[in-house]
């Protein structure tokens, strides 16, 4: 670029200024300086011709500061930023120039976006620096190791009812799997994993967070302090049976896999979503059926190992009884077990003090002894106590004490007893029968 008292060249620019002046000077020779430049004798004297009448200045490329003549058009630019600013005005320059192409038909390199975009002022797609970190690498093996958590996030923003996404993601590939729930509890935990491995199979090993529903807060009972063992949530128990591996993190890092998916997907899927017009979970579960493919095309990454360590999936009746909420209550003396507020008959005749009662994703109540499922009803309404009325008492009467009552006869000084003086002695001899002597 040329200034009025400045010149800026290239390197390539400034190697040429030196052999050119020592060829104006006949230190070199113009065959010599074609080999050192590797320039043929036309460009080489031509190269000599504009130095002896420019000067420096002659040895700037001709192009420079002058438009392109591959350079997009003035109205595709304003275009793209117009409808930039419409419709994608919290898209990074990546997703937005995605957009761009798919839906209104212009090519434009997410680079050149960007840096449209910075020319504009407009900055909110930055990075910001992050934190070291350890780097820990994949598992080597599909099924090796899946990492699962659950996101509360405004996925259909103001359109919808808040909900929470699910993911599963290998930690071998990166693939995804995904679906929308009302809230991040036991049921939607025990039927995303039953989505999961209808959809892939059984993994070796799942990696969670500490979140209640994946490991329970509860002390442990004498029971368990005697037997050494820790209480388990129902999805922990339904792992155990599945001889799943479940390990707990940490620390948010250490599962840094999905959480750094729940960022990607907290920007693109919403936008997605609002493109899409999406408002339910219904229809949300749907698009997921055929955007993750796409998504993990793209993003998935090829594993170092071609082992595939997901286990062949159980039948769905295996599937029902495990993946359940069970909870151990005591048959009473007459064959009744009180659940949640209702109480059930047990009408087949066992000898057990406690059975399990087994609550289904899909609603269905099994009562189960041992592996045996026993037969019972619905007691329709537990008989009330009757309340008896309480008997009738007489009022008591309170009346006035007699004339001659005690308590109304006046209190009479204390009277000494009267002292009996006897002035004749009495015969010894007559005493003597009467057993005194």
């Amino acid at each position: 670029m040329v200034r009025e008292d400045s010149v800026s060249m290239s390197i390539k620019e400034l190697r040429r200024v030196h052999v050119m002046q020592q060829v104006i000077e006949r230190k070199l020779t113009q065959v010599a300086a074609r080999e050192i430049l590797d320039l043929t004798d036309r460009q080489i004297r031509r190269l000599v011709g504009r130095v002896r009448t420019e000067g420096e200045r002659g040895l700037i490329h001709r192009s420079r500061g002058k438009p392109s003549n591959r350079g997009i058009a003035p109205s595709v630019k304003a275009k793209a930023l117009r409808l930039y600013a419409q419709q994608y005005g919290d898209f990074g320059p990546t997703l937005a120039a995605e957009k761009l192409g798919e839906r209104d038909g212009l090519a434009v390199s997410e680079e050149t976006l960007r840096g449209w975009l910075l020319a504009a002022g407009v900055t909110h797609f930055r990075r910001r620096k992050r934190p070291h970190r350890q780097w820990r690498e994949r598992k080597a093996h599909v099924g090796e190791l899946v990492q699962l958590d659950g996101s509360q996030h405004p996925w259909f923003e103001d359109r919808g009812p808040a909900c929470v996404l699910m993911s599963y993601i290998d930690d071998a590939t990166g693939r995804v799997f995904a679906r929308f729930y009302p809230y991040e509890g036991t049921v939607p935990a025990l039927d995303s994993f039953r989505q999961y491995v209808r959809h892939s199979g059984l993994p070796q090993a799942l990696y969670t967070d500490k979140h209640a529903t994946y490991k329970s807060p509860a002390e442990p009972t004498i029971e368990e302090q005697l037997a050494g063992q820790a209480p388990q949530s129902q999805f922990e128990r339904a792992l155990a049976e599945l001889g799943v591996d479940l390990i707990h993190a940490h620390s948010p890092q250490a599962k840094g896999r999905v959480e750094r998916l729940f960022k990607t997907l907290q920007d693109r899927l919403v936008k997605e979503l609002r493109l899409a017009g999406i408002s339910t979970l219904d229809a949300a579960n749907a698009f997921l059926a055929h955007w993750l493919p796409l998504y993990n095309r793209r993003f998935a990454v090829a594993p170092r190992g071609t082992a595939n360590l997901h286990r062949p999936r159980p039948t769905a009746r295996e599937l029902d009884r495990i993946l359940c909420q069970k909870t151990v209550r005591r048959l009473r003396n007459d064959f009744t077990v009180a659940h949640n507020g209702a109480l059930y008959q047990i009408d087949d005749q066992i000898r057990a003090a406690r059975v399990t009662v087994a609550e289904h994703l899909k609603g269905r109540l099994r009562i189960w002894h041992h592996d045996r499922a026993l037969a019972f009803h619905r007691i329709g309404a537990r008989p009330q106590p009757v309340e008896l009325a309480a008997p009738m008492r007489r009022p008591r009467r309170i009346g006035k004490p007699a004339p001659d009552h005690p308590w109304r006869t006046p209190r009479r000084p204390h009277q000494p007893l009267p002292i009996q003086h006897h002035t004749q002695q009495p015969d010894i001899s007559t005493l003597v029968g009467t057993g005194h002597f």
